[in-house]
């Protein structure tokens, strides 16, 4: 892969859903489907919203380590991002990922305590295309 920011991003950018792991108190992975990030920062710092009551964010609170899939069925291809995820509930962090419409799921809006970010820091990857697969660390 030439240009993995490049390459990665532009399939992050069209992805409608992201499938988000974390590691449960078993040791056990446990993965869900989430929305796509709301912003991304090339393919090192994914930002996704959610509830902090979730039990996936309890988990990240108690192991960061994480992982991030996003695929395009079309072409058959997908990417793995491995790395570790923080819970943030500062309000300059929650206000600047808050949109409007969020009061459907936060009530409270803003600040509502429900509400908080995940940041996904990757630190390096598993790329599959034309039944290839190829890892890759991100810097």
């Amino acid at each position: 892969m030439k240009d993995a920011v490049r390459t990665i991003g532009n399939m992050i950018d069209k992805t409608a859903v992201s499938i988000i792991s974390s590691i449960d108190e078993t040791g056990f992975p446990n993965t869900k489907a989430m929305l796509p990030p709301r912003l991304r920062k090339g393919i090192k710092h994914l930002y996704f919203t959610t509830n902090t009551s979730s039990m996936r964010v309890k988990q990240y609170m108690d192991n960061p380590k994480a992982c991030v899939y996003f695929f395009d069925k079309r072409f058959y291809r997908g990417v793995m991002l491995k790395g570790t995820m923080l819970v943030l509930r500062d309000k300059k962090t929650k206000r600047s990922m808050w949109r409007s419409g969020d009061e459907i799921y936060y009530a409270k809006g803003m600040a509502d305590p429900d509400y908080c970010v995940l940041k996904f820091t990757a630190q390096c990857g598993r790329y599959y295309s034309h039944f290839k697969s190829e890892n890759f660390e991100i810097e």
